[in-house]
């Protein structure tokens, strides 16, 4: 039956080792009680119930005396001692959700963002009725942005960079086993962006996080996430943006447009240096917390 993958048979029922899925998850409260939230800590159960077990969030309440093959019972006590030094639960199963896409995750690449589905979003409301379409994702990391264009956007010619070899080789894999197709390259964009071509879209996602801010953010995120994908110096924060709006304002098409995420608190710089690069329309967006962590100009 379906259960036979990590349950245990009736034969090892009354191992000392055998667990029922109940028991499980009681243990799994009591273990991470006091590292995290209430709400974060049934989150993290729900999300490996569903890796290791394949279970859904009905089954959770309705399998509830259902015995474990020890397998399954080790696969979280290892989880429980990656999440009680703050690993995020995405890297202990090694992947995560990002607008419709099951994408692979490592420690080279950021951990995919809700509000970033938001810029997605964005992007494929304003060109879903484009017949044909030139796209290009700098700072791509695990190819989050570049994959769900090219998945939702069927008339899209997607390409996608970064600085990363190891995150590019993410990003590759995700697209080899999504069967998508997107052209990836190694680019350093504070030096020279190398597509010698017009885009109809040019978005990104490129660091942005002042070294000032360190101090307020989680230790999952400094101790895991990589540095060189989220910090900015304090002295010019701007500088990826700088880079990328310049290349873009020669590189759209008449009808294009540069989609960028932001920082919340740089949104009016931000809307100055688009300016001064030469963009005349400029729009902010508020992500779905209420901050400004989007600009379209074109």
């Amino acid at each position: 039956g379906r259960y036979r993958t990590f349950f245990l048979s009736s034969a090892y029922d009354h191992s000392p080792t055998a667990l029922n899925l109940g028991q499980l998850h009681s243990n799994f409260n009591e273990q991470l009680n006091g590292y995290y939230p209430k709400e974060e800590i049934q989150s993290f159960f729900e999300i490996l119930s569903d890796y290791y077990l394949h279970l859904n969030r009905a089954q959770l309440v309705l399998d509830r005396e259902v015995t474990l093959v020890e397998k399954s019972i080790a696969d979280f006590n290892q989880a429980i001692n990656r999440l009680k030094n703050r690993e995020p639960v995405q890297y202990i199963i090694g992947e995560t959700h990002f607008f419709g896409l099951i994408l692979k995750v490592t420690e080279a690449t950021l951990i995919p963002r809700p509000e970033t589905e938001e810029l997605v979003d964005w992007v494929i409301k304003d060109f879903k009725q484009t017949e044909s379409l030139a796209v290009l994702d700098l700072c791509t990391g695990s190819g989050c942005i570049a994959l769900a264009l090219s998945n939702t956007l069927n008339h899209a010619n997607v390409a996608a960079a970064d600085i990363s070899e190891a995150a590019l080789e993410v990003a590759k894999n995700n697209a080899k086993r999504l069967d998508l197709t997107v052209r990836f390259e190694k680019v350093d964009v504070l030096k020279e962006i190398s597509f010698n071509k017009k885009f109809d879209v040019i978005v990104s996602n490129p660091p942005y996080v002042r070294d000032s801010e360190k101090e307020a953010m989680a230790d999952n995120v400094l101790k895991y996430e990589p540095d060189e994908a989220l910090f900015v110096p304090n002295e010019d924060p701007l500088r990826f943006y700088r880079s990328i709006g310049q290349y873009a304002i020669t590189h759209l098409t008449t009808t294009g447009a540069l989609y960028l995420e932001i920082n919340e608190y740089l949104s009016e710089e931000m809307y100055l240096l688009l300016g001064e690069i030469g963009f005349k329309n400029i729009e902010t967006r508020q992500d779905i917390f209420g901050k400004n962590r989007m600009i379209k100009c074109c």
